[in-house]
């Protein structure tokens, strides 16, 4: 008999063999978007980079000062680059599996990446050197989020858990375990004082960062969950997942506000606009869609990508997207 966690790494590992096929079956929902005219006068999807790259690149990340991107790739490297001409400062080789989420610390000095081979790696953001592993997870670590004032590390895992520990010394601080499944995305609030989690058991949890009270759990979505997101007041979530909506939520009561139909397969990845006041997508559809986050009314679709959009990271000056496929490409969002 198979066990719980060799099915759970076969539907993340399957869920991209089967990529073409669900890509074929789906059915297709059209939502009208509305763009305004002074959206029209706007560039928006202009295409400032690409890159070329003999792995696959699965996470990307922007830094704080907006300078800098991060990427992981399916060969457990890590590559920082220059956002604008995509230069390479430096390239990591520290992971033994693929790097499937990387984070900025707050301070823009450190990166954290959470890898296939169960391990998280923290690195001098400037330097690339390495200043902590932490090997507290039994599974695959899926995604990784710090804390707003840097000192700890939220990371999640297929073994069903979240962890909570020291950024500096990588001491573990707290186990959270509501989860019946994989856990695929974590994100910290941005008053620091709560951690959102989602799963493959269709829910999307919120819990205390200190005790793990838990006084939230959002059923909203059909399927698995793959992406969480705060708001930059701390008052909504948006979530995303393989029913192939973004549904929008109130962080304290879990009601919901608003759900997006505009993908035509499931959704991967999430990002607020630094402003609030608009979502970026990321779909097994290949498209990356930008709509207010109030209406739901469509804004843009950026076409660019030829395969699922795995990761998408905004600009902090709220101008540009950097999403990957495959490859990265960074393009105008405003």
């Amino acid at each position: 008999m198979y066990t719980l966690r060799a099915i759970k790494s076969f539907l993340v590992i399957g869920c991209f063999v089967m990529t073409s096929l669900l890509l074929i079956a789906c059915s297709a929902r059209v939502v009208p978007s509305e763009v305004s005219e002074q959206t029209k006068r706007l560039s928006l999807g202009t295409t400032f980079l690409t890159t070329q790259s003999a792995s696959s690149i699965f996470a990307v990340a922007w830094s704080p000062d907006g300078k800098r991107l991060a990427l992981g790739y399916a060969d457990g490297s890590v590559q920082v680059r220059n956002a604008t001409t995509s230069k390479i400062d430096f390239t990591i080789q520290g992971h033994t599996g693929h790097v499937w989420s990387l984070a900025w610390s707050p301070d823009g000095k450190r990166l954290a990446s959470a890898s296939w081979d169960r391990t998280v790696q923290v690195w001098d953001a400037s330097t690339g050197i390495s200043l902590l592993t932490y090997r507290g997870h039994s599974d695959l670590v899926l995604a990784v989020s710090w804390s707003p004032d840097g000192t700890r590390i939220a990371s999640a895992s297929s073994d069903d858990t979240v962890q909570v520990w020291d950024s500096t010394s990588g001491q573990h601080i707290f186990t959270y375990r509501g989860h019946s499944s994989t856990v695929e995305a974590v994100a910290w609030s941005p008053d620091g004082s709560r951690i959102a989690s989602a799963s493959f058991d269709h829910t999307v949890q919120v819990w205390d960062t200190t005790t793990g009270d838990h006084p939230l759990t959002y059923r909203g979505h059909a399927n698995f969950v793959w992406a969480v997101a705060w708001s930059a007041d701390g008052q909504h979530l948006a979530s995303g997942g393989m029913d192939d909506t973004v549904q929008v939520w109130n962080a304290k009561t879990g009601k919901s506000t608003l759900t997006y139909y505009g993908h035509t397969n499931g959704i991967q990845a999430l990002a607020w606009s630094p402003d609030g006041n608009r979502l970026a997508s990321g779909s097994w559809d290949t498209t990356v869609q930008v709509w207010n986050a109030t209406t739901g009314h469509q804004v843009f679709t950026y076409r660019g990508h030829a395969n699922i959009i795995g990761s998408l990271a905004w600009s902090p000056d709220g101008k540009r997207i950097a999403s990957v496929d495959d490859q990265l490409r960074v393009w105008q969002a405003s």
